[in-house]
């Protein structure tokens, strides 16, 4: 960027009679010359200073660019695994449903065998099973559609079997409202306000005055000898007013847009993280209170169920009820661990350093 830009070739015939006897005749008119010779452009050191910051300023943005969209792929990816291992965690618990499910059935028949119970009671574990398996038919889609997803990201690989636990990364709040500034989108910024400021030095270069010079071989007849010229040019840009100056004064708008889009960027984000870090604590407590409490009450409740009905002072209907409510619970604690890994994962990814995110 800093280097002169590149010597022109002169060739040229000058001095040629148009008009008399001698028009058009190389030969009869002693100025007649041909000319071969070059010509360079040579910018004033400002200009190409300035050139030289823009160009090494172009390149950082693009590596920051190349940063944020890496991180991008790497939040995408990482939000794409927690959804479709989530979903093989429903799934699994499945087979534990219809395991109880078929337990139950024997359960009932034998309470049946003995005269105790409406026939009707012979239905219940089959319409149970039923449910279960509309309810598996959904999440089996929506595995089907969150493997699609994670295979935009990992190819191939997403086809292959998911092991391990949800993500849990540790959220520190105080330490990501310390690092809200060093967000990869925030420090994309610097290198563009480094550009933005080289593009006002270099409209204020256009101040100052390039010069060029020229040195040309004149071929005339030998009876004339040959010539040899130089010749210097010199920029002046002396209406300023109307040409430079709105240059340099749209370059520096640009520059204090950019730092407002930056300020509005932060605010953007600041706001985002205080949503984020409240979502978190929210879905934590949710984890705790259904691990701690309704788990364990839904639990309660269905083998109290299954005790009054095994021993004839509950309704089939009451136990039915229960098992679903267990169901429901197993499946909502899921979706508990799942909404907090993915607002754990965008946290990591936007705010831990650079080590962390690459182990």
């Amino acid at each position: 960027a800093g280097e002169l830009p590149d010597p022109k070739l002169l060739l040229g015939l000058q001095n040629l009679p148009v008009e008399g006897q001698e028009r058009w005749r190389l030969d009869a008119e002693p100025m007649t010359m041909r000319m071969l010779g070059v010509m360079q452009e040579v910018p004033n050191r400002a200009k190409r200073s300035a050139r030289v910051e823009l160009a090494r300023a172009g390149i950082d943005s693009a590596a920051a660019q190349e940063q944020v969209e890496r991180l991008q792929v790497q939040r995408q990816t990482a939000q794409a695994w927690i959804v479709a291992q989530a979903l093989e965690q429903r799934l699994q618990l499945f087979q534990e449903f219809y395991a109880e499910n078929r337990l139950l059935e024997r359960a009932v028949q034998a309470r049946l065998a003995g005269g105790r119970g409406p026939s009707a009671d012979s239905l219940a574990p089959r319409q149970e099973a039923l449910a279960l398996a509309e309810r598996e038919d959904e999440l089996q889609q929506q595995r089907s559609q969150a493997r699609a997803v994670l295979r935009r990201w990992v190819g191939a690989a997403a086809d292959e079997s998911l092991r391990g636990p949800l993500p849990d990364w540790p959220v520190d709040e105080a330490r990501y409202r310390h690092a809200l500034p060093q967000h990869p989108e925030l420090q994309a910024f610097v290198p563009q306000t480094r550009e933005a400021e080289a593009r006002v030095k270099l409209a204020e270069a256009d101040k100052r005055p390039d010069w060029s010079w020229e040195l040309a071989y004149q071929q005339r007849d030998r009876a004339f000898g040959d010539m040899l010229s130089l010749q210097l040019s010199i920029d002046l840009p002396v209406f300023a007013g109307s040409r430079q100056n709105p240059r340099i004064a749209a370059q520096r708008a640009e520059l204090l847009a950019l730092e407002a889009e930056r300020e509005a960027l932060l605010r953007e984000h600041a706001l985002q993280l205080a949503m984020e870090l409240a979502e978190h604590r929210r879905l934590q407590r949710a984890v705790e209170r259904s691990h701690e409490q309704l788990l364990p009450l839904a639990e309660q409740r269905v083998r109290l169920s299954l005790a009054d009905y095994q021993a004839g002072r509950g309704e089939l209907g009451e136990l039915i009820a229960a098992r679903r409510e267990r169901v429901e619970a197993q499946l909502r604690h899921l979706d508990f661990l799942e909404q907090r890994a993915l607002v754990a994962a965008r946290l990591h990814f936007a705010y831990a350093n650079q080590q962390e995110r690459d182990q």
